[in-house]
């Protein structure tokens, strides 16, 4: 897989979609700006001035309402995404030859040849398409028109396999399917010439490309919350997307789903086939009782159930499938039907983006497709839903239609409540538990009924959106077997406000921070005794504003393994901001149990992590009782320090009880305040100064700025110097808080990175 190629083409791709897309957009009419009502008329419909057939009309109205509700930009960018996902899924396929007719689409089995095969050889498809048209127009030198129609036939023949990714026909997005699709610059070809099948090989191929799609919108949201600007609903997708890497995935798969299964069948011969499952420490007496207790030799593979509650492009469920499939296999089951039986009753996602929720979908459908024929021709019912939104629900009528009494229609009006602006909140919902199968019933009978007042005209036109709410609730009020996740990261200061109120109502002890929400959602999620997995910012383990989570967390759960990454987890991340920890966890309190962590933060790359973990060299590896946590200030989660350590912390003076400790300023600006030390006039730098009014009254400009830099033991990173002159003073004095703790600037102190591996304070004198 070629990585550098992948991102080169998804960053392109949403640029040129998007591009083309507001081009064919623009050739309805319909522009930023706006656009004229639609006019009907007996066989044409009628937009800005322009005739278009009829057929048309449906899809022209369901895109104007769309504009209307979410903003031309935000459709646009959709659309764009839409069409992204079906033309890398129709990729993927025609390399493994799982199209129904065999026959490629955007690319040609045959070397040099500059058409797709589609175009010579649809008369041998059962596509749904006039093939005396497609003929007429190629001998007229119509190519593009034909093309369009086989491509469009193309996605509608795979509507009945996958209708979470292709619409049926006169859907909108049809409507603004580029131009142009031939030309030898336009993406079809690039994607078709330029990504070879090889890149296709895996699956993982389909996460790697929405990662690297939205890579730009990350950066755009990004920059704006450097100007405090919040993230929205819309872009929280694009800024919490982050691709697990497959060893780590690994580690959290078969360290709670095959953990689970081992220990519930010691004969198994699974562990033969789990690289990363860490073997748990010896246990005391009392606590291998405990575990023997808990064992269910009972357990099938059909009465498992793994949820990703933030699934993204389905990288976690697809493992998830490949070790079910192992186990469903070890107990005999018949190999045409475990597919089948994986997608029904084991695996379920939740996430908030809906392109990402399509391509989740689509990779399991592929991981089964590699199985069996079958499941082409028989559609499985997939648990991967996309949280709906109720905005747009007249709440009040629905509960009246669908309730029998009042009791119902409070139930039903609550439920519904709890979903509006569900997208800023996505699986840290937790909706109350009522039966919600009756619920479903009753739709289901009044869709069939089909009689209905004008007053409920509306209502019923909702029933299928209303039935999707009802269907999430349900799966987001169930409890889970196994969870394992990569969730959102996102500080407080990045999060809009109903996203921080909600927080502050609902979960206080994980408020700071997203992925501290969903460690606490987590438990909730799992059945008792049930196992979670997740990767996350190890913050948690150590700050003072996480105690409260870590003290309740410790109090609930046990930890079974950890791996302690630190930086440069993820290829795609670097520097020291991302802080990783990766960790198992049992739904329940079992005392004296004895976790194993492995300590990888002095490793510096990906590869090397992995290597290092695989090996398990013996210092690496640290054995804790977690109680022992509680007996350090603030519960910290310090696995590596002997027992003298913890005494020593437990009764010496803390640093606050004899010095003032505080935030080094901020400037919001880095580019402009601070320099390294040789790239300003030296002359100019101010050294020795006892206050700011003695800095200012030297007429110096710039001043040494202790700053974060890599690790020094007792002295060093003196690279920096800040911008600090009266008129600097005073642009930073009127831009918030961003000189805190000034009283203390100039005086002697000892200072430390924000971000890092290890305490290290380095000695400074004078210093701002």
């Amino acid at each position: 897989m070629n990585k550098r190629a992948l991102k080169e083409f998804a960053v392109y791709a949403r640029n040129e979609l998007r591009s083309q897309i507001a081009l064919r957009a623009q050739a309805f009419g319909i522009t930023p700006k706006g656009s004229s009502a639609l006019i009907t008329g007996t066989d044409y419909v009628e937009i800005n001035g322009q005739k278009l057939p009829l057929s048309y009309k449906n899809g022209l109205q369901k895109l104007l309402k769309e504009i209307e509700l979410k903003g031309y930009d935000q459709v646009i960018e959709e659309v764009a995404y839409t069409w992204f996902n079906r033309l890398v899924a129709i990729r993927f396929m025609e390399v493994h030859n799982y199209l129904p007719s065999k026959v490629r689409v955007l690319s040609s089995e045959t070397k040099g040849k500059v058409d797709p095969d589609i175009l010579t050889d649809y008369q041998y498809t059962d596509l749904p398409v006039d093939q005396e048209e497609i003929t007429s127009l190629l001998q007229q030198g119509k190519r593009e028109e034909a093309y369009r129609k086989l491509l469009i036939a193309q996605c509608n023949e795979l509507h009945d396999i996958m209708p979470f990714l292709f619409e049926r026909l006169n859907d909108y997005t049809e409507l603004l399917l580029p131009e142009s699709l031939l030309h030898a610059d336009s993406l079809i070809h690039k994607l078709g010439k330029e990504l070879d099948d090889e890149n296709f090989a895996q699956v993982e191929v389909i996460g790697w490309l929405y990662q690297y799609y939205i890579s730009e919108k990350k950066d755009e949201v990004f920059a704006g919350l450097r100007q405090n600007k919040k993230i929205t609903k819309e872009n929280i997708p694009a800024a919490t997307q982050l691709f697990t890497p497959h060893w780590i995935v690994r580690y959290m798969v078969e360290n709670s789903l095959g953990h689970m299964w081992i220990e519930s069948h010691p004969e198994s011969n699974l562990k033969a086939e789990m690289k990363y499952y860490v073997e748990p420490a010896e246990q005391e007496p009392d606590v291998q009782a405990k575990l023997a207790e808990l064992r269910n030799p009972n357990l099938s593979p059909e009465d498992i159930t793994v949820l990703d509650p933030a699934c993204g492009s389905g990288h976690i469920l697809v493992y998830a499938f490949d070790l079910l499939y192992k186990i469903y296999e070890e107990r005999g089951y018949p190999a045409r039907d475990i597919p089948f039986l994986i997608l029904e009753k084991n695996l379920y996602g939740i996430d908030i983006d809906d392109r990402a929720a399509q391509l989740a979908a689509f990779a399991l459908m592929m991981k089964a497709r590699e199985k069996t024929k079958k499941v082409f021709r028989i559609r499985p019912k997939l648990h991967v839903i996309v949280i709906q939104e109720s905005n747009d629900i007249f709440i009040d009528q629905a509960a009246e239609l669908i309730g029998e009494n009042e009791t119902e229609k409070a139930e039903m009006k609550k439920l519904l409540e709890t979903f509006i602006d569900a997208k800023n909140y996505g699986s840290i919902l937790s909706p109350e538990k009522v039966d919600f199968d009756k619920y479903l019933w009753k739709i289901e009978r009044l869709r069939q009924d089909g009689e209905y007042t004008l007053d409920a005209f509306e209502v019923y036109e909702q029933l299928n959106k209303i039935e999707k709410i009802i269907e999430q609730a349900k799966m987001l009020a169930s409890q889970y077997d196994v969870v394992v996740m990569n969730p959102p990261y996102m500080g407080n200061r990045g999060m809009n406000l109903k996203l921080k109120k909600y927080l502050n109502d609902h979960y206080p002890k994980g408020k700071n921070d997203l992925f501290a929400v969903f460690m606490i959602r987590a438990q909730h999620f799992i059945v008792e005794n049930g196992f979670s997995a997740a990767i996350n910012q190890h913050s948690w383990m150590f700050l003072s504003r996480f105690e409260g989570l870590r003290k309740e967390f410790l109090s609930n759960i046990t930890i079974c393994s950890m791996i302690h990454l630190g930086t440069r987890t993820f290829e795609e991340v670097g520097g020291e901001v991302v802080q990783s920890t990766c960790f198992v966890f049992r739904g329940a309190l079992i005392p004296g149990y004895k976790g194993k962590y492995i300590r990888l933060v002095d490793y510096l790359s990906p590869s090397e992590k992995e290597k290092m973990f695989v090996c398990k060299k013996k210092n690496d590896v640290f054995i804790a009782n977690q109680e022992s946590f509680n007996n350090v200030p603030s519960s910290s989660i310090i696995y590596w320090v002997s027992d003298n350590v913890r005494k020593i912390l437990k009764e010496n003076q803390k640093t606050s009880e004899i010095c003032e400790i505080r935030v080094g300023l901020d400037t919001g600006d880095n580019d402009y305040f601070i320099k390294h030390w040789y790239e300003v006039e030296f002359s100019n730098i101010g050294f020795s100064h006892k206050s700011i009014i003695d800095f200012h009254d030297s007429r110096k400009i710039w001043v040494p700025h202790t700053k974060g830099g890599s690790y020094r033991k007792w002295y060093g990173n003196n690279e920096f110097v800040l911008r600090f002159d009266k008129e600097s003073f005073n642009i930073l004095s009127n831009q918030g808080n961003k000189l805190p703790s000034k009283q203390f600037y100039f005086l002697e102190g000892a200072s430390w990175s924000r971000v890092s591996n290890y305490f290290a304070v380095s000695n400074y004198s004078p210093r701002c």
